[in-house]
């Protein structure tokens, strides 16, 4: 099969090197000059420094080469990115089909990955005819790049092709799972990073594996309770884009989100610490998104709305855990 990855971050370029073994395989990297540089020195030193790029990965600068004869193309840009590329795809009549692996809403509409693709692809190949999903679940890109086991959900709209996809991209270090519930999958990616900067800002609190293990439990049922609001499936937020990814970016020392947590517990303010970070951390952006939808939905989100409060609202950490802690005791119940 020939891939296109489109986006050379650490995420697309973890992805290109692991499918470049069985596959023919292209990383697409917007900037020229970025594009000849990883042709040449056959390393992403931006984003995943160590990791050799194999001889056999092509690089390509130019959009339209890079889909001109791709059986399969992902789309690994930041959730910021998705809209702007799927309005290049759609000029250059793109109709194949399509895989994205940002996680998140959007800022502005509160949307999803896939009614983001589905507003601007409608009419087109790989909006009209099923072909289309989510990569997902518990993965730091430099782990897969490393070829270290990972374990995934390719979530899409039809079981026929998810599990058709899954099959092709399957491998012994990368194991994919197929799965029909694209929402569910994507509302667990979205959240997670949210509950995992309320985690990093415990645990930098100093709060102990306790209160952590109460923010993670919690943090699932907020999934759980937004995600059966929107359509999705109960057995999904037990899975691997649910309790597994949820488990990784709250705990991982790699995760970008938590890191997040622990320099507002350490005081810094969030330009400092996004600018320190040098990644993009989703849940920043996606926080405030999910709070318009929860409320929207009625949905009952406590642990977002006090991230949210942080990174929005320039509510001290403190005073915030501390009001989250005092709310009045509930049945256990999503």
């Amino acid at each position: 099969m020939r891939l296109t990855v489109a986006g050379a971050g650490a995420w697309g370029t973890a992805l290109a090197i692991t499918f470049c073994a069985r596959h023919h395989t292209t990383l697409w990297a917007r900037d020229a000059h970025a594009a000849r540089r990883l042709a040449t020195i056959r390393e992403n030193q931006r984003y995943l420094p160590g990791c050799r790029l194999p001889e056999a990965l092509n690089i390509e600068a130019d959009f339209s080469a890079a889909i001109a004869e791709t059986d399969l193309l992902i789309l690994a840009v930041p959730l910021a990115g998705l809209r702007p590329l799927l309005r290049r795809l759609r000029d250059l009549h793109y109709a194949g089909p399509l895989l994205w692996v940002c996680k998140g809403l959007e800022s502005e509409t509160a949307c999803l990955p896939h009614q983001i693709v589905n507003e601007e692809l409608a009419g087109t190949g790989a909006s009209g005819d099923g072909r289309y999903g989510v990569l997902s679940g518990p993965s730091f890109a430099q782990e897969v790049a490393r070829g270290l086991p990972t374990a995934l959900t390719l979530a899409a709209n039809t079981l026929a092709f998810a599990q058709q996809t899954a099959a092709v991209l399957h491998s012994p270090h990368l194991r994919i799972y197929a799965n029909s519930d694209l929402v569910g999958a994507e509302v667990g990616g979205a959240v997670k990073n949210v509950i995992a900067i309320a985690a990093g800002i415990s645990d930098g609190l100093g709060f102990g594996h306790n209160a952590r293990a109460a923010l993670i439990t919690r943090g699932l049922a907020e999934i759980a309770r937004l995600g059966m609001a929107l359509g999705g499936q109960p057995e999904t937020f037990m899975g691997l884009t649910g309790m597994g990814d949820l488990l990784l970016t709250c705990t991982g020392d790699l995760s970008r989100n938590r890191r997040v947590g622990l320099a507002l517990a350490a005081g810094k303010k969030l330009p400092e610490i996004l600018a320190d970070l040098g990644h993009v951390a989703e849940g920043v952006n996606t926080a405030q998104a999910l709070i318009r939808l929860a409320e929207r939905l009625a949905v009952e989100m406590p642990i977002t709305q006090a991230v949210d409060a942080i990174l929005n609202h320039d509510k001290p950490a403190v005073d915030t855990v501390a009001q989250l802690l005092q709310r009045n005791p509930k049945t256990e119940a999503l």
